[in-house]
C-alpha cells in the first residue's frame, strides 16, 4: 500500500472511532554509498528506511502509535493503539497540532539528475585515482566514497494540514592518508552538489594539501594567543553549543539563556544565523517537524539574544509563537527542538586580515574530544586542538597536541572580527552548521 492509500485508511479509521483531532507523519528515504580503497571498490550499500507515527488527542493527552508497514490492518492498529495510549497516560502538558492553510515559504533547489549504480561507482573510482596520483605522499588507507540519497517526508492532519516534501542529494567524500617516511597524517572533504560540477580534481589537491601540511608539528608554548577559529573548527563548537538556544533546554535550566531575550549576550559584531533556506544546505525546508512554516531568523542580532528556537509546545509555555524549529530524530521520534543551518553571519575583513589581526596568535582548525571536553549546560569546554601559528599575519607552522579552553557564553563576547565568507561544514544533513573564520581576543593554550 502507498501512501496516499494509507492516509485514507487512517481518516476512515479516526472517523470510525469518532477522533477529532490527529497527525500522520510519514517519513521515508534510501541511500545508495559506494566506497573505494586502494584500487578497487570495497563496499557498496544500498538502503530504504521508513515509517509513519500516528498522533491523536484523546481527552487532552497526546497519544503515539507507529509502524514500518503500510496496509490497512497496520492502519487500524495503530489508530486503535495511540488511543489507547492516550487514555493511559498521567501528565498535564499542553498538546498542539499545527492549523493548515498557513503560508509557506517557497523552495528554491536546482533539481539534478543523481547517477545511477554505475555511474556512482565510475565516479568514485576515478576520484580515488585522482587522489593517488596527486602526490607521491599519499599512501594506501585513502579512501573515497559516493552517496546518493532521496528523502520524502509529508505531514496529514484533522486540522486541514497536508504537506509534502521530497530531497535528492548527490554527495562526494575525499579522505587522503599521508606520509613523509617518518609519521602519517590523514585529512577529508565532503562536497555535496550536482555530479559533474563537482570539481574532484580540485577537491582532491585541497585535501591532499591540507593532510600533508599536517605532517610534522608540535605543540606551541602554553600562554594566552589571540586565537582564529577556522570556519570548521568554530562549526564544531557551535555544534556543539547548539542547544543552548532551544527553548527545550532553558526550560528544563539546561541552558543559561532562559529569560535573557532582548538581553547582550555577545559582542556587537556576533550575529548568529539560522536559515532552513540556506542556498549551501544540502537539504532546504519550508515547514518543521510540526507542519508549521519555517523562516530564516537572526537568533543572535548584533550581540543581542532576539529569540530562541521554539516549537509548538515550548513556544505555549513561553507565551510566544513557535519559530518553525519542531524536528524529529526519525518518524517515530519524540517532538523535540533543533536548527536548521545554524551559522555565524559574516564580518566586512577578509580570511587574510582577520589572520594579520592575530599576529602572533594561533589558527585552530581542527577540534577533538567534543562530547567528552565540552559541556553545553555550563559552557565550559578543554579541547585537543590542532593547527597554525600566525606569523607576520600568515599561516606559518603547523602545532598540535594542545588544549583550548574557555566558556561559550564568555567566547561569544570575547569575538572581535569576522572574515566576510560563510562555510557550511558538511552539508549532508537538514542540520547544518557554519561559520567564517572567527577572531577570538585572548585565549588560553595548553601546550608544552
Amino acid at each position: 500500500m502507498d501512501y496516499q492509500s494509507f492516509k485514507q485508511a487512517i481518516i476512515a479509521k479516526a472517523a470510525e472511532l469518532g477522533i477529532a483531532e490527529y497527525e500522520l507523519y510519514y517519513q521515508a528515504g534510501s541511500s545508495t554509498s559506494v566506497d573505494a580503497f586502494q584500487h578497487s571498490i570495497n563496499e557498496f550499500s544500498a538502503a530504504e528506511e521508513g515509517g509513519v507515527c500516528f498522533r491523536c488527542i484523546v481527552d487532552g493527552k497526546m497519544g503515539y502509535a507507529s509502524t514500518q508497514a503500510l496496509s490497512e490492518q497496520e492502519a487500524n492498529a495503530i489508530v486503535t493503539q495511540a488511543v489507547e495510549n492516550a487514555k493511559v497516560l498521567e501528565t498535564d502538558e499542553q498538546v498542539f497540532l499545527c492549523e493548515g492553510g498557513q503560508e509557506y515559504e517557497p523552495l528554491n533547489v536546482k533539481s539534478y539528475d543523481l547517477p545511477d549504480t554505475e555511474a556512482l561507482i565510475a565516479k568514485v573510482l576515478d576520484t580515488q585515482e585522482k587522489l593517488y596520483a596527486a602526490d607521491p605522499a599519499v599512501i594506501d588507507g585513502s579512501s573515497t566514497q559516493g552517496v546518493v540519497d532521496h528523502s520524502e517526508l509529508a505531514i496529514y492532519n484533522s486540522k486541514g494540514l497536508d504537506l509534502h516534501w521530497e530531497n535528492s542529494m548527490f554527495g562526494l567524500v575525499v579522505a587522503a592518508v599521508v606520509s613523509d617516511g617518518k609519521e602519517m597524517s590523514n585529512e577529508y572533504e565532503i562536497k555535496v552538489g550536482e555530479p559533474d560540477q563537482l570539481d574532484a580534481d580540485e577537491i582532491v589537491k585541497t585535501t591532499v594539501e591540507s593532510a600533508k601540511r599536517k605532517l610534522g608539528g608540535e605543540p606551541p608554548v602554553t600562554g594566552e594567543y589571540p586565537v582564529v577559529f577556522s570556519p570548521e573548527a568554530m562549526s564544531s563548537l557551535l555544534g556543539v553549543f547548539s542547544s543552548v538556544f532551544s527553548s527545550e533546554n532553558t526550560q528544563k535550566g539546561l541552558s543559561r539563556l532562559g529569560g535573557r531575550e532582548e538581553e547582550t549576550i555577545a559582542a556587537p559584531c556576533v550575529t548568529l544565523v539560522d536559515d532552513p533556506f540556506h542556498p549551501d544546505a544540502s537539504a532546504q525546508m519550508n515547514f518543521d517537524a510540526e507542519g508549521c512554516p519555517t523562516h530564516k531568523k537572526n537568533v543572535i542580532e548584533n550581540g543581542v539574544l532576539k529569540t530562541l528556537l521554539y516549537n509548538m509546545k515550548t513556544a505555549a509555555v513561553a507565551g510566544k509563537k513557535t519559530t518553525g524549529n519542531a524536528a524529529k530524530a526519525g518518524y517515530d521520534g519524540a517532538v523535540l527542538v533543533r536548527p536548521f543551518a545554524m551559522y555565524l553571519a559574516p564580518g566586512q575583513s577578509t580570511e587574510e586580515e582577520i589572520l594579520a589581526k592575530a599576529d602572533g596568535g594561533v589558527l585552530i582548525t581542527s577540534l577533538g574530544g567534543l562530547h567528552a571536553g565540552a559541556n553545553p549546560i555550563s559552557g565550559d569546554f578543554s579541547l585537543q586542538s590542532a593547527g597554525f601559528l600566525i606569523r607576520d599575519g600568515k599561516k606559518a607552522d603547523y602545532v598540535k597536541s594542545f588544549t583550548v579552553a574557555g566558556n561559550f557564553y564568555d567566547l561569544l563576547n570575547k569575538i572581535t572580527d569576522l572574515s566576510d565568507k560563510v562555510t557550511l561544514v558538511r552539508p549532508m544533513s537538514v542540520n547544518v552548521f557554519g561559520s567564517p573564520y572567527v577572531l577570538v581576543d585572548c585565549m588560553p593554550i595548553a601546550g608544552k
